[in-house]
């Protein structure tokens, strides 16, 4: 009696039989050998889960190494296509040629499965471990995710992806920036030219101390508050800004850390506004305006002069 038991399901010929004959089945058997090795298509019936089976000793599709499946119909939603015999340990690379846009997945017993794209071609391998037979991804790498067909044009366009944080790049043609443009710390390198009004942020308020800490400004605008005398301020070198007094606020020379124009101390009023810059020399240079117009010092820089200095000098 002539049995199927092996990956192909092809006729195993019981020992002294087939007198005669032997030769059509060995024909049969090398002719099935050969379509294992080619190209076969199976049709998903209906819009539901299906199982396929390879035949014993026949011409099927099922047996051939490109197995592509198609659909009588436009499938709705993913579909899971059950490789029968689940004794059957084969390599198959499988396409999903279903319409519908749906997703096939690939089973063989109660073990692991493999998705396959719409429209993408997967290599699988059964383990033909019987009920609880698992179906592998053999693709090599095994880590893709996504859709669709693989590109490797010189110019592709990808659809939605997710590129995270590159390690370096030029983007000289980037198009399609957001509005507000590019944000960062990035410093702006070579001479620049602005044609428009160029509006410098204002920065939420700091309170006033005896070292006033101004590298974490969150603006170039900031309204000073409370009375604390100030006798140093921190800044970074080549960092300017102009500071508006709330109340009283005590501000005590220094050559370096609080050089206030006129080289002496000042109470600054409410309403008073401070240029103030970290020079190339780590020298922090403090130039005043008062609210009422008068000169810190006797003889010293006007109210409307000192706007003007700190207008050529950026403000």
């Amino acid at each position: 009696m002539a049995t199927y038991v092996n990956n192909l399901r092809l006729k195993e010929i019981a020992t002294g039989a087939e007198s005669g004959t032997w030769g059509t089945s060995t024909n049969t058997n090398l002719e099935l050998v050969a379509d294992a090795v080619g190209y076969g298509t199976e049709q998903v019936a209906a819009d539901s889960n299906e199982t396929f089976t390879m035949a014993d000793g026949v011409a099927d599709g099922m047996r051939a190494i490109y197995l592509k499946f198609t659909s009588a119909g436009s499938l709705t939603a993913t579909r899971t296509l059950t490789l029968e015999p689940n004794t059957v340990s084969k390599f198959w690379i499988i396409e999903n040629a279903t319409t519908g846009s749906q997703i096939i997945t690939i089973k063989q017993g109660s073990g692991a499965t493999v998705n396959v794209a719409n429209g993408a071609k997967k290599m699988v391998y059964t383990d033909g471990a019987g009920a609880g037979a698992a179906v592998y991804s053999a693709n090599p790498g095994n880590g893709e995710t996504g859709s669709g067909a693989l590109v490797f044009g010189t110019s592709p366009t990808f659809v939605t992806p997710v590129l995270g944080t590159p390690a370096s790049g030029t983007a000289t043609n980037l198009t399609g920036l957001p509005p507000a443009g590019v944000t960062g710390t990035a410093a702006i390198l070579g001479a620049n030219t602005f044609t428009a009004l160029q509006t410098q942020a204002a920065g939420a308020d700091i309170a006033s101390a005896t070292t006033l800490d101004l590298t974490a400004a969150t603006g170039n605008t900031v309204v000073i508050t409370g009375t604390t005398t100030t006798t140093a301020i921190t800044m970074t070198k080549g960092q300017q800004m102009v500071l508006i007094a709330a109340a009283a606020w005590p501000l005590t020379f220094h050559a370096t850390t609080c050089n206030i124009n006129g080289g002496v101390s000042y109470t600054c009023a409410a309403g008073d506004r401070i240029y103030i810059a970290k020079d190339d020399d780590d020298v922090i240079r403090v130039s005043v305006t008062k609210q009422d117009g008068t000169p810190v010092v006797a003889g010293g820089i006007s109210a409307g002069l000192s706007i003007a200095l700190a207008m050529v000098m950026g403000f």
